[in-house]
């Protein structure tokens, strides 16, 4: 029973996952824009809400099998605890350089309803970003999101199960993330691809900015 339990999460997760990756693919959103014009400025929107909604009803639906995998007790599990605020204070300063209102998609409206909203964007302005966290992980959003899910006193068995597919699918996501950057941004950014490690910093040498300050 639990192992059926097991693959049912895996397989809504993995529903989950090829949705959301496939809404949000350039090649829709530029089928989309075919179709409907610079309309596409309401896509993000709509990618965020339908997001919210697919994964709810993934976790509404999901078996939730409650067995503990481990309890940890103190003064460990307030050390695990203080970790897991430290993630977080790593997720807020990594998120400083995201715009909240692009990532909404409050100002592709805001745009499309000045007439200023610029068609090729598709349904978001992308800016190639190179400080603050992301000079020693190109993925910094992910990295302390894994560690503030994965950082936990307690954990059950829904729980892990859920934050290993997360885990692979961030991981994933990088890997179709940097080939649409690198479409963008061409070899600025396949030169700091070879200089910040993917996800975990300070894995290799952090030479881009020594090179770029001469």
């Amino acid at each position: 029973m639990i192992l059926v339990d097991l693959l049912t999460i895996i397989f809504l997760f993995s529903l989950f996952a090829v949705s959301h990756t496939w809404l949000a693919s350039i090649k829709l959103k530029e089928n989309l824009t075919a179709r409907i014009g610079n309309k596409i400025a309401f896509y993000r929107l709509f990618y965020n809400i339908s997001s919210i909604v697919i994964f709810s009803a993934f976790y509404a639906l999901a078996p939730k099998p409650d067995a503990v995998v481990y309890d940890l007790r103190f003064p460990f599990d307030m050390i695990t605890f203080a970790l897991q605020v430290l993630s977080l204070a790593g997720f807020i300063w990594a998120s400083q350089s995201i715009s909240f209102r692009e990532f909404s998609g409050i100002a592709q409206i805001e745009r499309y309803m000045h007439g200023e909203y610029i068609i090729e964007e598709l349904d978001e302005k992308q800016e190639l970003k190179l400080d603050g966290a992301f000079k020693y992980s190109r993925h910094p959003i992910y990295f302390f999101s894994i560690l503030f899910l994965g950082l936990r006193p307690t954990m059950n068995l829904f729980y892990l199960t859920f934050f290993l597919c997360a885990v692979v699918y961030f991981y994933a996501g990088t890997f179709y993330e940097e080939k649409k950057l690198v479409r963008m941004f061409g070899d600025r950014y396949a030169d700091y691809q070879k200089s910040v490690p993917r996800m975990v910093p300070f894995i290799g040498k952090l030479n881009f900015f020594k090179r770029s300050s001469r």
